[in-house]
């Protein structure tokens, strides 16, 4: 187990590092495109230096910037010493320094974790998950979190978030640019290619961001599951959790497509039944086989 995690590690640094890369040259494929379009190489200029600071900026401060999309707040020991202890338990036993700890004011029971490495991980529970577990199952889901810290998932999971935004932005202002800046252009360039250059890469850029988050493997869940319930010992108190957690009929008010695959349990719990916007979305196994691997352990 131990040799899979840490062979799980150095896959995910590589992987973080190879979709920063794609998301680098894409962004550049755009600003290419854009300024032969308006014969301008200053916009090809504009797309490198915006590549550039935003690959620095998603790897320093991804986690900084989800944490503000969930309106999560850190607390200190004092605001909650029994999580404190429990999370201080856990890293004891999974040889990991204390995580920042960070409180999402919401009904709907919810955990993440995120950080760039485990030096600087961070794990975000709802208000509702302290309310709704007890003891067993919370260190099950603090476990599974810590794993996915462990295993680097949490840094992949995050820059996920950034590079679905920012390349979605640069590919709407791409189109934008086309149909209402560049009109004057199509007749001078062939402008029916243009355009259909311009859809296609509109097309093409939301099923990169989305491919990029699907490319966070379903695998990963399985993982941490099974991490964290070799950290307690108890696989049962994590399944109780997921059971828990998917059967509660609370809403999230802050959840959105572009973080929904870094918490535990999808938030949008039964919208992908009613909804295909968020069907696309869906990035964690169902709920049903993750319990079913759990009680399968034999610890």
């Amino acid at each position: 187990m131990a040799a899979n995690l840490y062979k799980q590690s150095e896959i995910n640094i590589y992987k973080t590092w190879g979709y920063m890369t794609l998301f680098f040259i894409f962004v550049i494929a755009v600003g290419w495109i854009a300024s032969y379009f308006f014969e301008s190489y200053l916009i090809l200029w504009i797309a490198l230096i915006y590549s550039v600071l935003a690959s620095f900026f998603g790897y320093w401060y991804s986690d900084k910037i989800v944490l503000k999309m969930v309106n999560a707040k850190m607390i200190e020991k004092n605001d909650n010493p029994e999580l404190y202890l429990l999370v201080e338990n856990l890293c004891i036993g999974a040889g990991l320094p204390l995580p920042k700890i960070y409180i999402i004011e919401e009904n709907q029971p919810n955990a993440f974790a995120t950080g760039r490495n485990p030096e600087h991980g961070v794990i975000a529970v709802t208000r509702g998950l302290l309310e709704v577990l007890d003891r067993s199952e919370l260190e099950g889901v603090i476990a599974h979190e810590l794993a996915h810290i462990g295993n680097r998932d949490a840094l992949l999971q995050t820059i996920v978030v950034i590079l679905f935004g920012v390349v979605v932005f640069t590919a709407d202002i791409f189109i934008r640019s086309v149909f209402w800046g560049g009109i004057s252009k199509r007749d001078e360039k062939g402008g029916g290619l243009i355009i259909i250059a311009a859809i296609f890469f509109a097309f093409f850029a939301g099923l990169c961001a989305q491919l990029m988050k699907l490319a966070i493997s379903r695998k990963r869940e399985y993982l941490a599951d099974s991490s964290g319930a070799l950290l307690t010992r108890y696989p049962e108190g994590l399944a109780k959790a997921l059971i828990k957690i998917s059967n509660n009929p609370s809403t999230m008010k802050k959840a959105s497509n572009s973080t929904s695959h870094l918490f535990i349990i999808n938030p949008f719990k039964g919208e992908e039944k009613k909804s295909f916007f968020h069907a696309l979305f869906l990035t964690h196994p169902p709920v049903e086989k993750r319990v079913k691997a759990l009680r399968g352990m034999n610890i």
